[in-house]
């Protein structure tokens, strides 16, 4: 296995994602035998969030830690969309209301239509029902999930404003003991060009974090998607950097931000479709190695996260790593 080494911390190439799945006890064995494999196997990087599976990604994962310990894990969760408790006893609706709108924690005149909400006393209490969830007492990275969606609804000048009280939370957490790093997971906003509504200047949010933070603020990680259908975020020069037009990637690397990629297999879409000419030129046989290998090879991408439920598929994912990366030369060289 190959680590990347960041802010003192070594954290493994491949990482195990936990998106996906039924809300039965078979996907709850699934992802725990999976990530028990992928631990032994030299995986560290596990990557969750409070809405997957209805809290139940994340109590498996909480299940993991009280057999392997979370010292071997580095775990990152997420905050934003409205989640629903599918080991609660109440209807859905009755949930939302008692446990959101009368505890105060929702104004539905801020909520987007897809249940996405941004305010500082929601974002507290996802954090902290996914440490109990968890069974952990800090997260190596929480991430804003998705908060782009907002820019659909609200103008920039607001968005921000809710998102730099989110970074105040998140600064305190660290200051608490809680937390160690904070970021945003996003679908859109780091891979659309300039002009789009849900665009996300870097370099402007670090600005939010700074203000929350200090120059040693905690904002240290991004996630989005990237793979062999949906690479934007090494081909489009959508960022700004000293009056440079620059790819996410080149901004993080030269911001100090590590990038999780998300969707590395492009949601499956790749298998069977891969030509012929491509796994000869990347010296794989399996379409699934070619799309891994892309992404692991790609300049700037430190974490590739896979959702992997099943331990066969860890195991022929991992086969990846009896291969070195390409060069950065051979790398480029497929774009031109």
């Amino acid at each position: 296995m190959i680590y990347k080494d960041f802010q003192g911390e070594k954290l493994s190439e491949l990482g195990i994602g936990t998106y996906l799945g039924e809300l039965d006890e078979a996907t709850d064995k699934g992802y725990e035998e999976t990530i028990k494999l992928g631990v032994e196997k030299g995986i560290n990087v596990v990557d969750t969030a409070i809405n997957y599976r209805y809290m139940k990604s994340e109590r498996a994962i909480g299940r993991v830690i009280n057999e392997v310990g979370r010292e071997r894990l580095f775990l990152s969760t997420k905050g934003g969309y409205v989640p629903f408790d599918a080991d609660a006893k109440e209807d859905p609706k009755v949930f939302f209301e008692e446990t959101f709108l009368r505890g105060g924690l929702i104004d539905l005149n801020e909520m987007t239509p897809q249940g996405h909400y941004l305010g500082k006393e929601f974002i507290n209490w996802c954090f902290e029902k996914s440490l109990e969830n968890m069974n952990t007492s800090y997260v190596d990275v929480y991430f804003i999930h998705n908060p782009e969606e907002h820019l659909l609804f609200t103008e920039k000048e607001r968005f921000y404003e809710k998102l730099k009280e989110c970074f105040y939370l998140l600064e305190n957490k660290v200051k608490e003991g809680k937390l160690k790093f904070y970021g945003l997971a996003t679908w859109q906003g780091f891979r659309i060009p300039k002009g789009a509504r849900q665009h996300l200047e870097l370099a402007e949010i670090l600005e939010l974090a700074e203000e929350a933070g200090g120059k040693e603020h905690h904002f240290k990680f991004i996630q989005l998607p990237y793979n062999l259908g949906m690479h934007e975020a090494y081909s489009l020069k959508n960022q700004t950097l000293d009056g440079v037009e620059v790819s996410v990637l080149e901004a993080c690397h030269r911001l100090g931000i590590y990038v999780y990629t998300s969707a590395s297999l492009y949601q499956g879409n790749v298998i069977g479709r891969v030509p012929e000419k491509l796994k000869e030129r990347f010296g794989v046989e399996k379409d699934v190695h070619v799309a891994l290998q892309f992404v692991r090879s790609t300049p700037g991408v430190g974490t590739a996260l896979v959702g992997m439920s099943k331990p066969e598929h860890l195991i022929e994912n991992l086969d990846i790593e009896t291969k070195p990366p390409l060069s950065e030369e051979e790398f480029s060289s497929l774009f031109k």
